[in-house]
């Protein structure tokens, strides 16, 4: 029988061992419970990384090993706890095995924890997701301090994978099939109370000292814990895979799963056929089912290309990137909005969101009050939601000043215009505004598609005049394009830059041109649905073209929500800007269809409530039945594929013409600019990384086949036929 002293001398064996770890620390109280905090020094949020499976496998051994830890509490010293895999190492993987090995390691140690014998609390300091959540999955008991920006999920299937760290086996037995498939194939990201509501944690607390508090009182009362599925007589939670309430949800679930994706995400399949699998045998069976379903999604192409584009490329663009070198940092403190619109009013409230002092000017003040009712109106929705709270709402719109004085904008230190895309009105809100701005202030316009060169002419300083081109809703879309007039400088490249991060939105930056780049090649993809309606295409063939590609809508509906009348200016704009350049004049196939629907038959889109589509007070909106006595289908229709590929090529071949003209600066600005402003299909990385996963030589070959049935538009361009020559890739290495 031990003493107590050599009891004690085991317990500071144990902790030392622990904090010899580097990236933990560990506590232990008079009641032997010990207290983990997991701090990666390096990093700003902790994450399952290089060095994490080892050291936590030692963790592990020494506390099950103690006699006199009683009780152990997984914590973070960060404000938020664990937040997933480091992709970085999963983008290293090469073969199945390294993908099984990888994820094996780290489930055997989470599984001879949570059969220690030995109560094993999660105290979640903020946001738990992917292998964060199923760190704490395996503890016997999990609490979180309820804030409004913890976020508790399994996001992996936006990256085309699956939680491989034991989400999909623990997560069912916890909360039952149905309600687990949804979180996971979904990548849902829940407060801290839902999670709560459907048993994904056991308790709430109101900050990191009671959570605690909590976690050891859990602790004490239960010296014995074991998990519910390691309990004699364990049933699911609504049932197993066989059961028939649930066999139901496995007949009807793949194929609403393919209704959204179209077969587009594997992930999605996988997911659900671990769960299936996983829940007809015991879990230590079904976590190994789950390592060779994560094995084929780390392996496949979707997730490569996902990985590369929207977690490689992404953060090379918030680390600045593309931002010029040379400049300091500097926070913009005031806002000078010009135009109370919808974009204007999206606008002040994501500056104003993030602490920024907001003029929101317009031409009468009842314009300019709405347009500060927009933010009191999106938190309202927020309160009712109880993501925020009526006192921060309240310091929010204080931010906000509307007015119709010019005056007012005298102390800004950013303008942005976003009026009508009319060049006199938007000339004269610059001259209006630089009478009375700093010589230093920033001069920014939110055109989507008016050449910036042509409209800094109107400026005194047009190398402080530079192009913010938002998209809508403002609020809930992530990217600003920033545009570079031709006597744009640098220094006003990097106050831009730094306001876009400051707002928490994506910058990518691009040089000028006629519709700069998103807008270019957004409108090849509407474009190309409307030239195959003109072919005799028939239009459901179209649409349903348009959803398999992994796009957000098809051409045609898309259309209508951006609006026809719109376009077709914007189409006519072009064609009179180009002639006055004296450049040659390339109409777009779609051009006389527009003219056609708006002019002759009054269709401007979803606005009017007519357009391709008829939008009914009463029921659901469908195609113009008239649409096919307009543009009668032909006998003969082209398969399915002609069409799915005429709508990715051309995007991706007019991309690359951007990239080859030096409207883009950079593939990672290329590809994301493509995913998160107008929805380029996420699975294949991006328009670049499109080509880049087909083979330069074989999209040049496609592409030539598709010029020679449809039209000289699918030509490649020639730094394809240049980069096929020499066996190169798009990167920016």
């Amino acid at each position: 029988m031990m003493t107590n002293n050599q009891a004690a001398n085991q317990t500071a064996d144990s902790v030392t061992a622990i904090n010899a770890l580097e990236n933990f620390s560990a506590q232990r109280d008079d009641d032997g419970i010990v207290t983990i905090t997991i701090d990666q020094s390096n990093r700003k949020m902790n994450v399952i990384g290089d060095g994490f499976t080892e050291a936590f496998a030692t963790i592990v051994d020494s506390f099950i090993n103690d006699d006199a830890a009683k009780g152990l509490i997984l914590t973070s010293a960060k404000d938020t706890f664990v937040v997933g895999a480091d992709i970085d190492q999963l983008s290293q993987i090469k073969t199945a095995e390294q993908a099984f090995v990888l994820t094996e390691e780290l489930k055997g140690s989470l599984r001879t924890l949570e059969t220690s014998g030995k109560p094993v609390v999660a105290a979640m300091t903020g946001t738990a997701l992917g292998g964060g959540l199923e760190l704490a999955l395996a503890c016997h008991y999990r609490i979180a301090i309820d804030m409004p920006k913890t976020k508790l999920g399994l996001p992996e299937v936006k990256l085309g994978l699956l939680p491989g760290g034991g989400g999909t086996q623990r997560l069912p037995r916890l909360v039952g099939i149905q309600v687990a498939l949804e979180l996971m194939t979904q990548g849902k990201e829940l407060r801290p109370s839902a999670a709560k509501d459907i048993g994904l944690i056991d308790a709430m607390a109101t900050d990191k000292a009671d959570m605690l508090k909590q976690a050891k009182d859990w602790i004490q009362n239960n010296p014995s814990a074991q998990q519910p599925w390691d309990k004699k007589g364990f049933k699911i939670p609504g049932g197993d895979s066989k059961h028939p309430k649930v066999v139901p949800i496995f007949s009807i679930a793949p194929a609403m799963a393919n209704q959204k994706s179209h077969g587009n995400y594997p992930a999605i399949n996988h997911i659900m056929s671990c769960v299936f699998e996983g829940c007809l045998v015991d879990i230590d069976t079904g976590l190994e089912i789950e390592s060779r379903y994560f094995a084929a999604c780390v392996l496949s192409n979707e997730s490569k290309n996902m990985i590369n584009t929207l977690w490689t490329q992404l953060n090379s663009i918030k680390k600045g990137q593309s931002r010029p070198q040379g400049f300091e940092r500097t926070p913009t403190k005031k806002v000078g909005i010009l135009g109370a619109g919808m974009m204007g009013a999206g606008i002040a409230y994501v500056t104003a969101k993030a602490g920024i002092d907001v003029v929101l000017l317009d031409t009468n003040i009842a314009n300019a009050e709405k347009g500060k009712a927009y933010s009191a109106n999106i938190l309202d929705k927020a309160i009712s939601r109880k993501r925020t709270t009526e006192e921060k709402k309240q310091a929010l719109l204080t931010r906000i000043t509307p007015t119709v004085s010019y005056d007012d904008l005298a102390d800004c230190d950013l303008i942005i215009e976003a009026v009508f895309e009319n060049r006199e009105i938007k000339a004269k809100c610059t001259q209006q505004s630089e009478a009375v701005i700093s010589n230093k202030a920033v001069y920014a316009s939110n055109t989507s598609t008016l050449p910036i060169t042509g409209l800094a002419k109107a400026s005194t300083r047009p190398n402080q005049f530079i192009g913010l081109h938002f998209f809508s809703p403002v609020d809930k879309m992530s990217l600003v394009e920033i545009i570079m007039g031709a006597q744009t400088d640098d220094a006003t490249l990097a106050k831009a830059f730094d306001y876009v991060v400051q707002i928490g939105k994506t910058p990518i930056v691009v040089n000028d041109s006629h519709g700069f780049y998103t807008s270019r090649v957004f409108g090849t993809y509407v474009s190309e649905g409307i030239a195959m309606l003109g072919e005799g295409v028939h239009p459901r063939s179209i649409e349903v073209a348009g959803l398999k590609t992994g796009m957000p809508m098809p051409p045609l509906a898309l259309q209508d929500e951006v609006s026809l009348s719109l376009a077709l200016h914007v189409s006519e704009q072009q064609q009179v800007d180009m002639a006055a350049e004296g450049k040659s004049i390339v109409v777009r196939p779609s051009y006389d269809i527009l003219k056609t629907l708006v002019n002759e038959h009054g269709r401007e889109g979803k606005k009017n409530g007519k357009g391709f589509y008829d939008y009914p007070k009463e029921g659901d909106k469908h195609l113009w039945p008239e649409l096919v006595n307009l543009y009668p289908p032909k006998s003969e229709q082209p398969s399915q594929q002609d069409l799915v590929d005429r709508l990715m090529f051309i995007q991706a071949n007019e991309s690359a013409k951007c990239y080859e003209e030096n409207v883009v600066r950079s593939v990672a600005d290329t590809n994301i600019g493509s995913i998160f402003g107008w929805g380029f299909a996420p699975q294949h990385g991006g328009t670049l990384q499109f080509i880049n996963a087909m083979g330069v030589s074989a999209f040049v070959e496609r592409s030539r086949e598709l010029a020679a049935k449809y039209g000289e538009r699918f030509e490649p361009a020639q730094i394809l036929l240049d980069m096929a020559a020499k066996g190169e890739a798009f990167s920016d290495d």
